[in-house]
């Protein structure tokens, strides 16, 4: 059996445009959301989402490319250059064609797309950027990471909306796994703050009102009544571990579980019973060869709808049973809003991030418990607590479900020697 370990990280968020900013940030319980500066938002409803601040691709990426680049792209080149230098693969020395590529988008160049329309209906669509194309296809960011570092192994994107970034890593993980690759830089990244994606997500009535940033990404709260737009990006190197011990990489932790399956039930509604989310969770921990009870942490979806966390909850009760009242459970997207298909890759790098420094993120903003999340959502302040095994959840529009299991190098080490 090939083994899978995260070697390296990246992350452009709105608590942070490197890994050590982000995991200071949600360390600190610090909320990234705050009012909407991308546009002009005085002939809408919404009037917060988590941007991300102080950006400076061309700090990283050459001017000439980053006026061919959508802004979901540059998030992409940027998290995935931290996370290629966090690695410290030496490319000269690595076989190229065994190093694959598999980044999500959910919505893809959503800013081109909308000012190239404007200018099309003004000057005629015949005029619009020869780099449009480029610039709004969804799979553009792996292809662009691909080419920056001469990666000539599998090359794809993932949509999956929501879940996207989990089934990435969980893809990746998977290519590694069964012996098609030794390393995959995977992840997720999107960039839809826009008039126009805000306002689609508004008309369907999915986001959060609310102009108090302490009271619009409020997880398992009662009072919770959307959830909050965001952007930004997350990239893990994978790698097999004999591979990375070779090289003596650092790890920071394992990928161990990975499952996914599909709600068939409804467009955007996640199935109410929860019964197919807790089959993806058992799934996941089967497996990574161990047992539900072994799970100590999960970073949940826990967008702040009422729906989904209320079925969220039903379905880790459903799936941990009586372990569920031991399982410590919290959302992070109460820090840095729901960035769509790089939630779930910036969740794996936090999930790993907690098992590494025995540190569990809180669920911050907590105010008003509602009894159909009755979980312990380790609220406003996180907790020092060390836990072997963790699990990440994402759940998606179109019934998509994608559950990772992480655990610390050393336990995985100890599991694969006992079996």
């Amino acid at each position: 059996m090939r083994r899978v370990v995260i070697t390296g990280i990246g992350a452009v968020t709105p608590v942070g445009n490197t890994v050590p900013q982000m995991w200071e940030s949600i360390r600190q319980g610090r909320c990234g959301i705050g009012p909407i500066t991308l546009y002009d938002t005085s002939g809408q409803k919404i009037k917060l989402a988590g941007e991300v601040k102080d950006f400076h691709p061309e700090e990283i990426i050459e001017k000439k490319e980053l006026r061919r680049m959508d802004r979901f792209t540059q998030f992409a080149c940027v998290a995935a250059a931290e996370a290629m230098t966090d690695c410290g693969i030496d490319l000269e020395t690595t076989d190229r064609s065994r190093f694959g590529v598999l980044i999500s988008s959910g919505i893809g160049g959503l800013n081109a797309i909308q000012n190239e329309d404007r200018k099309g209906a003004v000057k005629g669509y015949d005029r619009v950027l020869p780099y449009f194309i480029p610039m709004c296809i969804s799979n553009m960011a792996a292809g662009q990471i691909a080419i920056t570092y001469g990666l000539t192994g599998m090359c794809s994107c993932v949509v999956t909306a929501c879940a996207g970034g989990t089934n990435a890593v969980g893809d990746a993980y998977r290519q590694i796994k069964d012996g098609y690759a030794e390393m995959m830089l995977c992840g997720g990244t999107e960039s839809c703050i826009t008039d126009l994606g805000i306002g689609g997500f508004t008309a369907m009535q999915a986001l959060s009102p609310s102009e108090d940033p302490a009271r619009a990404s409020i997880p398992f709260d009662r009072e919770r009544n959307g959830f909050v737009m965001a952007e930004g990006a997350g990239m893990l190197v994978l790698e097999e571990y004999e591979h990375a011990k070779k090289r003596n990489a650092k790890i920071y932790a394992e990928v161990s579980g990975y499952a996914a399956n599909c709600d068939a039930y409804h467009v955007t509604a996640p199935k109410e019973d929860g019964s197919t989310a807790a089959r993806c969770m058992l799934e996941a921990v089967a497996d990574a060869g161990i047992k539900p009870a072994d799970i100590g942490y999960i970073n949940a979806h826990g967008t702040s709808t009422k729906m989904n966390d209320r079925v969220e909850t039903t379905a880790i009760r459903r799936a941990f049973g009586a372990h569920a009242d031991a399982l410590a459970v919290s959302s992070t997207k109460s820090m840095t809003g729901h960035m769509i298909a790089a939630t779930g890759a910036v969740e794996c790098i936090i999930t790993a991030l907690a098992l590494r420094d025995g540190f569990l993120p809180a669920t911050i903003g907590y105010r008003e418990p509602d009894a159909d999340c009755d979980l312990d959502i380790i609220p406003n302040e996180g907790r020092s607590k060390q836990v072997d095994f963790a699990l990440s959840n994402s759940l998606g529009f179109g019934g998509h479900n994608a559950c990772l299991v992480l655990n610390r190098p050393e336990k995985g080490v100890k599991h694969a020697d006992e079996h």
